[in-house]
């Protein structure tokens, strides 16, 4: 496993201080959040978010000082515009909306050609790119991950709390994403032709623009030697983080044991893992019988062992899922909040608490 690179993309929340709903202020974070070394700071959907990436990594070791750094330019520079950083999935007050959205000439055109779908997105996820050596490879890693992607988004599950009520879901944010027409778990593939007929297809349609916005949860990256990986809500904490980025590492490394996954059962098993997170029930994506979520984690830790411990990181990782199992994930960290406020508060804490 240690001949695989890893590189991640974090999407947060600006939020004002006072009023605790999301601020426009995305330009001028950028403009003085000026990166030091690989780091990359770019704007997103709205200029209520802002997107940092790092560096290729070829370690725990340097993909974690790398996660730090970058929440730490961004937190400097939103305290910097008067603004906080936040690590959420959705905005838990007020929406980021709506528009005008970013000004730049494509997301105009996404706005026109797909209307109330841009309207108050504000979705924050994280991103995972694993380098790879080909498309092949990378639609390789994709049939392999497709069976894993409840469980990673059962972990990740962060946005439960939207305009200041619960909505009954760990990860409002995936329900949110799923609206677009390419979104959500990729089909299985039997190779590139099959992948480029398919997309070329959809673009045919105008539902996408162009490769750009292939929204599957996982996809072959249109500017990167990388299969990137997008299933997650941005986690509040680094940690969570590089363990997430760790275990998508781990998967790609390890030869899938288990037969393909249909794919309507799949996406019941997204919703489910999208309504409970990692602290109810889930759905085995291949018979649908239900379980606890954490079986489902201890499973795939099982699964991909032999590449965490190659690449140093099994102990890590465990340690984390042990400490998951006894403190929730995400959601159900914003759920002990008293009231939306209070939870805005918590999450600006929690996002520089690891910087």
């Amino acid at each position: 496993m240690n001949h695989y690179t890893v590189g991640v993309e974090q999407e947060f929340l600006l939020v004002d201080p006072e009023s605790r709903r999301p601020v426009a202020l995305a330009p001028q974070v950028r403009e003085i959040s000026r990166a030091p070394g690989d780091l990359d700071v770019q704007g997103e959907l709205t200029p209520f978010q802002i997107e940092i990436a790092t560096g290729i990594t070829h370690s725990y070791e340097e993909l974690d000082e790398q996660v730090r750094r970058a929440r730490r330019v961004l937190v400097e520079a939103a305290d910097s515009t008067g603004c906080r950083l936040v690590a959420t999935g959705m905005p838990p007050i007020g929406k980021a909306g709506p528009p005008p959205g970013t000004d730049d000439p494509r997301y105009h055109q996404i706005e026109y050609s797909h209307r109330r779908l841009v309207i108050g997105q504000g979705a924050c996820g994280l991103h995972v790119h694993v380098g790879v050596s080909s498309k092949a490879e990378a639609l390789e890693a994709s049939n392999k991950l497709r069976a894993w992607l409840p469980t990673l988004l059962a972990l990740s599950a962060n946005s439960p709390i939207y305009e200041g009520e619960d909505t009954g879901y760990a990860s409002w944010r995936s329900m949110v994403w799923s609206r677009w027409p390419v979104s959500g778990p990729p089909p299985s593939w039997d190779g590139p032709e099959h992948y480029d007929r398919t997309v070329e297809a959809i673009i045919s349609t105008q539902a996408l623009l162009d490769r750009a916005m292939v929204y599957w949860d996982v996809r072959p990256s249109a500017d990167h030697p990388t299969v990137e990986v997008r299933v997650a809500d941005i986690p509040q904490l680094a940690t969570e983080v590089v363990v997430l980025a760790e275990l998508i590492c781990a998967i790609v490394a390890t030869e899938p044991s288990e037969q393909r996954v249909d794919d309507s059962v799949l996406r019941a098993a997204y919703w489910r893992a999208s309504r409970d997170g990692v602290d109810g029930l889930a759905a085995d994506p291949h018979t649908g019988k239900l379980s606890p979520a954490f079986d489902r984690v201890v499973a795939l830790v099982e699964h991909v062992s032999v590449a965490l411990h190659d690449r140093g990181t099994l102990s890590t990782v465990e340690r984390q899922i042990d400490w998951l199992r006894h403190n929730g994930c995400g959601a159900a960290r914003q759920r002990r909040c008293p009231d939306p406020e209070s939870l805005v508060d918590m999450l600006i804490a929690r996002t520089r608490e690891e910087t």
